[in-house]
């Protein structure tokens, strides 16, 4: 059982993983889906980001055409396939067994890193355990993906688990390669600069769980990684596009929680008995305030009072103009 506790980025593709932020996989190609009996090199096309494969006929192409390999929780005990797939040369993607334990989960991820280069990530599918990925990651210092592809309103707690990506299905199969990296924050392995990420409101999580769309479902996972990374994971970015970035993600997460206190503040201005600015209670602001003051030491009361004051006059704007509606 790995032991150490340094932390391993690897490269899949263009796109680090396990440094820096989260990122979002777009989908895998799985060719035990076609059990044998299509060519991989048509399946995979010009290119390819995660590839199971069927057998070993179809590694030549994956080393050819995927930028890493998936063992699957399937065939973990396939033995001869897993050093085989271990042996391409390519980053390798561990799934967990279902039933496996943790021990059993790192020992395969030790044994593939040997077989091949040392480029190992561990990945938990199907019914997620994020307190066994939360483990493996702490322990094993390897990067950790969680497949949320089931259900994609996972995506928040998987990236607060520690989940260095996500893995999503794809409508497309060009959605599969193109789109590991083209969301706000993706780290490069070469040039550490990114695409941009259209914002989805903060009911996207739970839409994903109604609308399993595979469009809905990377939406969700997008928003994850931004907003909830902004929160739960540390940075130190080295450029000023980095930097930048992570202002972008931090700031996305402030909107979300704004449009969030906005509404709940529109709540409560129908609830008071005196509402609007006559309704202020200057007192309760104060101590609002210097709770936050807590969180924000280098902010202090002094410049925080006049952030919030702004945030709260903005909010009973709002309220107002809806009331007057």
């Amino acid at each position: 059982m790995s032991s150490t506790l340094e932390r391993r980025a690897v490269a899949v593709g263009g796109t680090l993983v396990g440094e820096g932020p989260a990122v979002v996989i777009g989908g895998r190609v799985d060719l035990r889906a076609h059990r044998g009996e299509a060519d991989a090199y048509e399946v995979l096309g010009e290119h390819a980001t995660l590839v199971e494969p069927y057998s070993a006929a179809d590694l030549p192409a994956i080393a050819e055409r995927a930028d890493a390999v998936v063992v699957g929780s399937s065939w973990t005990r396939d033995i001869p396939l897993v050093r085989s797939a271990a042996g391409l040369g390519l980053p390798v993607v561990v799934e967990r067994r279902p039933g496996a334990s943790l021990e059993e989960w790192l020992e395969l991820a030790d044994y593939c890193a040997r077989e091949g280069d040392g480029r190992v990530l561990l990945c938990e599918s199907g019914h997620l355990d994020l307190g066994l990925m939360r483990a493996a990651r702490a322990v094993s210092g390897r990067p950790v993906l969680a497949d949320v592809s089931r259900d994609a309103a996972l995506s928040a707690a998987a990236v607060a688990a520690g989940a260095d990506g996500l893995v999503v299905d794809s409508a497309e199969r060009g959605a599969q390669t193109t789109r590991l990296g083209t969301y706000v924050g993706a780290r490069t392995a070469e040039t550490s600069k990114s695409g941009t990420l259209e914002f989805v409101g903060p009911g996207s999580l739970a839409e994903a769980r109604q609308e399993l769309s595979p469009a809905t479902a990377l939406r969700a996972a997008e928003e994850a990684v931004t907003v909830v990374g902004a929160l739960v994971r540390p940075e130190a970015p080295a450029t000023l596009p980095e930097c930048r970035e992570a202002i972008d993600r931090v700031d996305a997460a402030l909107a979300t929680l704004l449009e969030r206190r906005a509404a709940l503040a529109g709540i409560v201005q129908r609830i008071k008995p005196v509402g609007g600015f006559a309704g202020r209670d200057l007192a309760r602001e104060r101590a609002l305030v210097a709770r936050m003051a807590l969180r924000a030491p280098s902010l202090g009361e002094a410049r925080l009072a006049p952030i919030m004051n702004a945030v709260i006059e903005a909010g009973l704007h709002l309220a107002e103009e809806r009331s007057a509606e």
